[in-house]
């Protein structure tokens, strides 16, 4: 009798003990739910099939901006805060659309991203499709870069075609609907600061609208900058931002693309920017480029070097 006694003892301690750590492990996740749901049915009322985002008379506004040297080269839009519409993350994938008449990726790429999307860098390929206004680096200047407007990293798992979730796609490659000519300094200093923050986001779990929007002057082929926005549908990242596209010690003709040095531009460099730079693949079909140096701190003056390693 004391052995069946000692045994239901036992059996009702590890029943209990088993309830007490799913609760410890659901709890969390009930809480997230619960303020997500909070946060949709308070934060927006508009229906969930519009995801929102930047409007064409934004578009327009941000398009007749200039550049001046010593200005910051991050504007906050909205206060900083995003237009996305948190009750569109329906599905995971990426809506990727199509080159305008001149063959430019004006229109806003969004991607629905969760944690499978983190890519591998390591798997990346190079990249050989030559964006609207597009020049080989030269003379050592490390200037363009094929920039992506989802970035490689968030994209695993999603088809470069389709957008829709695909397991066995490595990521967005060498995708003309997801490229445009970046500067390396706003791509490597400025978009890569937000990207972190949206990966860091979807690496603990976060449901993360994503968006991204170059924007041309008239039938300029380099946009003059680009708008993200991000939104997680629990609002714990958010984020509506503006990045010139420009390059210290450099002034571009953004009509055709040719580049002139210009010592007088001169461009502040963020401070959250990281030195650490992504493995960058975008100039290799121009011959394997190593960058040199980094960019001068607290106001970079030029752009960084480069040599070939053939």
């Amino acid at each position: 009798m004391r052995l069946i006694k000692a045994i239901k003892i036992g059996l009702l301690f590890i029943i209990g003990f088993g309830v007490g750590i799913g609760v410890s492990y659901g709890y969390p996740y009930y809480q997230e739910l619960q303020s997500r749901h909070h946060f949709q049915q308070n934060y927006d009322h508009r229906s969930s099939n519009t995801v929102g985002g930047i409007t064409s008379q934004q578009k327009q506004i941000l398009a007749q901006l200039n550049y001046h040297s010593g200005q910051y080269p991050i504007i906050y839009l909205n206060n900083g805060k995003s237009t996305l519409n948190p009750k569109s993350w329906k599905t995971n994938h990426v809506n990727y659309q199509q080159l305008d008449a001149q063959q430019r990726t004006s229109a806003s790429n969004t991607a629905f991203l969760q944690q499978r999307n983190h890519a591998n860098i390591s798997l990346r390929v190079q990249q050989t499709v030559e964006p609207a206004g597009w020049h080989p680096n030269r003379n050592g200047l490390l200037i363009y870069n094929r920039g992506h407007l989802i970035a490689y990293s968030l994209t695993a798992g999603l088809n470069k075609t389709t957008g829709k979730y695909q397991p066995s796609a490595v990521g967005d490659q060498d995708n003309p609907r997801n490229l445009f000519t970046e500067t390396d300094f706003t791509n490597q200093m400025l978009q890569t600061i937000y990207e972190t923050e949206v990966r860091h986001a979807i690496e603990h779990g976060k449901h993360v609208i994503f968006q991204a929007t170059p924007i041309f002057r008239n039938n300029e082929t380099i946009a003059r900058g680009i708008n993200l926005q991000a939104l997680s549908t629990d609002g714990t990242l958010n984020f509506n931002v503006y990045l010139f596209n420009v390059e210290p010690g450099i002034r571009i003709n953004y009509q055709d693309g040719t580049t002139t040095v210009d010592n007088s531009q001169k461009i502040p460099v963020p401070f959250a920017a990281d030195d650490d730079y992504e493995i960058d693949k975008s100039n290799e079909a121009d011959g394997p480029i190593k960058a040199t140096g980094k960019y001068s701190r607290p106001i970079a003056d030029r752009p960084r070097q480069y040599y070939r390693s053939y």
